[in-house]
């Protein structure tokens, strides 16, 4: 209406009004691809708790069986007596079955896009003890052009690192806003803060030391926020990944 537009223009006019980021045309569809592929790796998760609630359901032994394995999964075709509930869990076992044939090839056909599309940002976050395929592809794909953020707080603040603060009148009632921002980018740097720990004995340290100060919770999202604003410079200044600078700024 018309209060609505004198607003907006007087935001344009003083140059207040935001603007939000034209992402790559080329890009796009690669990257509503890998968050699909995100989408469909989460619901086999799903049907894979399904698989082991409905064995713990019916009161059959637990199986010490990683259900990604094909072999696992062979072990439930014929497990249940009841047929109904037998046909229930072959028809998970049939969905991810697909899913591990396709996704297979999902997963090679996205990383050569990434490959085409930033071969710089690709290699660069693949240095990164932590970082694997699917990781490197979600935060590159996520960012887009790493240009857009001014500043390194833009970014940790674009990624979910750092919360919001409420204030008003000059003061501070707690932190709101935690939905702004990119929930992919938070995912993959919190998985990144906890993969960098395995078999790191330095970053295992380095997290016992933040623990005295904090709760474990508290101290990986301190080391996500680091490796978010590590990322950052990295593709800022077209380096890459330095351990032992990482742990000692």
């Amino acid at each position: 209406d018309k209060i609505d537009s004198y607003k907006i223009a007087s935001l344009l006019r003083g140059g207040n009004f935001p603007l939000a980021y034209t992402y790559p045309q080329t890009m796009r569809s690669t990257r509503d691809l890998l968050r699909r592929r995100t989408k469909l790796v989460r619901h086999g998760a799903q049907l894979k708790a399904h698989i082991v609630n409905t064995n713990s359901q019916y009161n059959y032994p637990a199986l010490e069986l990683h259900m990604k394995n094909p072999s696992a999964r062979e072990a439930f075709r014929h497990r249940f007596d009841d047929e109904v509930v037998q046909r229930n869990v072959n028809f998970d076992l049939a969905i991810l079955d697909s899913y591990a044939k396709e996704l297979k090839y999902l997963e090679y056909f996205i990383e050569r896009k990434a490959k085409q599309h930033r071969p710089d940002y690709y290699a660069q976050l693949r240095t990164i003890p932590g970082i694997g395929i699917i990781l490197a592809m979600t935060i590159l794909y996520e960012i887009g052009d790493i240009d857009r953020f001014e500043s390194v707080q833009n970014f940790a603040s674009y990624c979910r690192l750092v919360k919001c603060k409420a204030e008003s009148a000059g003061k501070t009632y707690g932190t709101s806003g935690n939905k702004i921002g990119n929930g992919h980018l938070k995912w993959a740097f919190s998985e990144a803060a906890v993969l960098y720990l395995r078999g790191n004995d330095k970053a295992r340290r380095y997290l016992n030391k933040l623990q005295k100060r904090m709760s474990k919770a508290k101290a990986l999202s301190v080391l996500a926020h680091k490796i978010g604003r590590c990322v950052y410079y990295m593709l800022k200044h077209k380096t890459v990944f330095d351990d032992e600078r990482f742990l000692t700024v």
